[in-house]
C-alpha cells in the first residue's frame, strides 16, 4: 500500500504539490474538491473508503476532523507546513480558490494554525516546510511511494 495524507493549513502549498504529483503521473484527489467533505467539515465516510478501495498508490490531500479515523490507511500522513504570515500571503494572493480572501477567513487560518496544526504535528508521520520549492517537495513524496512499492 502507498497511500500518502498530506495535510496542513490553508495557504501551506498542499493543492501545489498535489498539482506536481499529477504531472509526475501519481493519482491525486483533493478532498476540497468532489464532495469528499461534508457540511460539518468532516470526511464523507463512504466516499472515502470508496476512494481508498479503489487505489492502492494514491495521494491524498485534506484537512479534516475526522482524518484520524482514515490513518491506518496511508503509508504516511505528511504536514505541510509554513510560518503564519506565509500561509497568509499565499490565500490573498491565490486565484485558484477564494478561501482567505476576508479577514474574518485570515483570523481563522491564524487560530487553526494555533490551535489545529499543533494537533496534526502530532498525528503526522512526517513535516516538509512548504516554503521549499515544489519539485524538492514533490521528489520526497515520490521517495516515499517508490519505497514502499
Amino acid at each position: 500500500m502507498a497511500r500518502i495524507l498530506i495535510t496542513g493549513m490553508s495557504g501551506a502549498g498542499k493543492s501545489t504539490l498535489l498539482d506536481e504529483l499529477d504531472r509526475r503521473g501519481v493519482t491525486t484527489v483533493d478532498t476540497d474538491y468532489g464532495g469528499y467533505v461534508t457540511a460539518d467539515g468532516r470526511w464523507d465516510v463512504e466516499m472515502m473508503e470508496a476512494l481508498l478501495a479503489a487505489h492502492d498508490e494514491l495521494v491524498v490531500s485534506g484537512t479534516v476532523e475526522n482524518q484520524h479515523d482514515f490513518r491506518d490507511r496511508f503509508l504516511a500522513v505528511i504536514l505541510l507546513s509554513a510560518p503564519v504570515e506565509v500561509l497568509i500571503e499565499r490565500v490573498t494572493q491565490r486565484t485558484s480558490n477564494p478561501y482567505g480572501r476576508t479577514s474574518e477567513q485570515r483570523d481563522e487560518i491564524r487560530r487553526h494554525t494555533a490551535e489545529v496544526e499543533p494537533l496534526l504535528r502530532q498525528g503526522a508521520t512526517l513535516e516538509l516546510d512548504g516554503g521549499r520549492p515544489v519539485g524538492e517537495l514533490a521528489d520526497e513524496v515520490m521517495a516515499l511511494l517508490r519505497g514502499a512499492a
